[in-house]
């Protein structure tokens, strides 16, 4: 059982959910609207931009693409222009007349983000999380529908100016829908419906697993780049662009944890965690394990590990009262116990149906905004990140108003970045 809370501790969090009243208001019923249900308030063409053009995001747009014929890609941008112009020639192929890029609107460099944003009404936002808080606060600023794949962020000051953004975004009525695509997929939806109506009693504990081998291969550093050009070329394996592996892949199972829990957040947690057979450039861990106590006795564990040869596992788990429910990465949706139930209907693609319904809510005029859950969700992953960096319990509280800023305050091709020590249990200090 969790500790009583002292007074900080139940201060901070009802600042957090009182704070976030104002987005969670915006957060409304999954919008499957029909074609003309949807084009209803408004059937202009929306201009897309896409700002990150590696594989994710050229998914997201083809996707995006898809989910609304009145809809034409414009702009996009990236830093690198091998990137940008592998995304392009897919699209053209896979996508077609939708895909309207002229080589005037292909903007390169750390600031393109800044030039696609002008030039469209809806913004794609995939580079590496690091830069997130930015792009999203810049798209919002400028009055641009957004949607922004996860993590949200990789340390609070960024979590803190995501959950302004999303604040600003309800205020000027834009819709800002989240990567966090389990919660777009109808099984889980079925799921978690059952488990908030209480079909398994009572929820007391919470267990899930993303077990994998390693993911992004370590490029090799050419004698010509600097050191922000092999970073960002190498994104995965430095925190100050990806948050880790906890915040990068693994927070899909905290984001499932955080909805079981209707994204009340926890008291603290304490972790472990370590980089054991992780070789190569870079400093982040390669193996992850955190306990989350919550303020009314339930507790969530979670694994995660990327190391080659090992079991893989994507699970998830939850115990309640009167039984249990288990839910297997794109897999098998059951509950057992008194009231037994297994997910027999149809799987439409999770991925477009997000898109699907962040395009509806344009359409609709009642645009959805994901911002209180998706920041609260990937701040479980950066909180258990910053206890398994420094082997110390770490409150929600400390979490939210940590002043630990990871990335290099000059963004510019030129600025001298050395790889970071591995953090070290007991000695690695919370900030």
């Amino acid at each position: 059982m969790n500790k009583p809370l002292n007074d900080n501790d139940s201060a901070s969090r009802r600042q957090f959910l009182k704070s976030s009243a104002v987005v969670m208001g915006a957060v409304a019923a999954p919008y499957l609207l029909s074609q003309r249900e949807a084009f209803a308030v408004n059937s202009d063409t929306l201009k897309v931009g896409l700002i990150g053009c590696g594989g994710r995001g050229s998914g997201a747009a083809s996707q995006a693409l898809a989910a609304d014929k009145n809809v034409i890609l414009t702009a996009m941008g990236d830093a690198f222009e091998d990137r940008l112009q592998s995304s392009l020639k897919n699209l053209q192929e896979s996508v077609g007349k939708q895909v309207q890029v002229t080589p005037d609107h292909c903007f390169l460099g750390l600031d393109a983000f800044h030039k696609v944003i002008k030039e469209v009404d809806v913004v794609i936002l995939t580079t590496p999380p690091g830069f997130r808080p930015a792009h999203l606060k810049a798209a919002i600023a400028a009055g641009k529908h957004v949607f922004c794949e996860k993590p949200m962020a990789v340390d609070a000051p960024g979590l803190r100016s995501v959950l302004e953004s999303a604040a600003e975004a309800k205020r000027k009525g834009l819709a800002l829908g989240s990567g966090f695509c389990w919660r777009s997929n109808l099984g889980e939806r079925a799921i978690m419906q059952r488990i908030h109506d209480g079909q398994i009693g009572e929820v007391r504990a919470l267990y899930n697993t993303y077990n994998t081998g390693p993911v992004g291969g370590v490029p090799v550093r050419k004698p010509e780049m600097t050191d922000m050009q092999y970073q960002l070329r190498n994104w995965y394996h430095f925190a100050w662009l990806s948050g880790d592996h906890i915040v990068e892949q693994a927070v899909h199972s905290l984001d499932k944890m955080a909805w079981v829990m209707k994204d009340v957040p926890p008291v603290r947690c304490m972790a472990h965690g370590g980089r054991q057979a992780r070789t190569g450039d870079g400093h982040i861990f390669d193996h992850f394990e955190v306990v989350y106590d919550y303020a009314t006795g339930e507790r969530g564990f979670h694994f995660s590990r990327q190391q080659a040869n090992t079991a893989s596992e994507n699970a998830d788990y939850y115990v309640g009262t009167k039984g249990y429910g288990k839910i297997k990465a794109f897999g098998a949706l059951e509950l057992e116990g008194e009231n037994p139930w297994k997910f027999k209907g149809d799987r439409p693609d999770m991925y477009q149906v997000e898109h699907n319904e962040l395009f509806a809510s344009i359409r609709s005029g009642k645009p959805i905004n994901h911002g209180t859950w998706m920041a609260s969700s990937t701040m479980l992953a950066i909180m258990g990140r910053m206890a398994a960096y420094t082997g110390q319990i770490i409150t929600w509280d400390q979490a939210m108003n940590s002043q630990e800023v990871l990335g290099p305050t000059n963004l510019d091709w030129n600025t001298p970045l050395s790889t970071p020590k591995v953090a070290i249990p007991g000695v690695t200090k919370f900030v």
